[in-house]
């Protein structure tokens, strides 16, 4: 069953990251046509700001405080969006961190923290945006990057993140379908 998506103007958006980078961008943009945004990140000023920047031009946005290395903060994204508008339409897996630098070099426990934000973060918002979307259609959007197809030196731990994020989205995309969930 092909579903098609609502004009953002009637639709609720959750963006995770939203406080810098294209989650910022994102939010900023799906505002001026109208969406309702519940806004997600680690950066409780940040969002304080941006929440009060799209609620001043006439938007309506909420935000928690989440780091999406945590299940519960994820689930608590998804709870605040019912709570403040009835659910959600779209998804959006934004939250990433990046380490720089020769893989030797790197702490085992900052690759660690990298896998719990870049791959585990969002595969408990998949789940979480899975569990809602799945009878009644809607977007789940999970960014990746060039990286997902090649690997840039110095950047190794964070291409393969995004290695495995297009591993799993496109898993998820095939089962979603084997199940008959609505999809765009």
């Amino acid at each position: 069953m092909k579903v098609k998506l609502k004009k953002l103007k009637n639709q609720t958006i959750v963006i995770t990251g939203a406080s810098s980078g294209i989650g910022l961008v994102t939010a900023r943009m799906a505002a001026k046509k109208g969406a309702k945004l519940v806004l997600a990140s680690r950066s409780e000023d940040a969002l304080r700001q941006l929440t009060k920047e799209i609620t001043q031009s006439g938007g309506q946005a909420v935000y928690v405080v989440a780091d999406v290395s945590r299940q519960e903060d994820v689930q608590a994204i998804a709870k605040k969006a019912q709570q403040q508008f009835g659910g959600f339409d779209t998804w959006i897996n934004n939250a990433g961190v990046s380490i720089y630098g020769k893989i030797e070099d790197i702490p085992i426990e900052d690759m660690r923290k990298l896998f719990d934000t870049n791959l585990w973060g969002l595969i408990y918002g998949s789940l979480e945006a899975a569990k809602h979307l799945k009878s009644k259609g809607g977007a789940i959007i999970n960014l990746g990057s060039i990286l997902s197809d090649v690997t840039a030196i110095l950047q190794t731990i964070y291409s393969a993140s995004k290695h495995a994020v297009k591993g799993f989205t496109d898993g998820l995309r095939m089962e979603l379908e084997m199940d008959g969930a609505p999809y765009q």
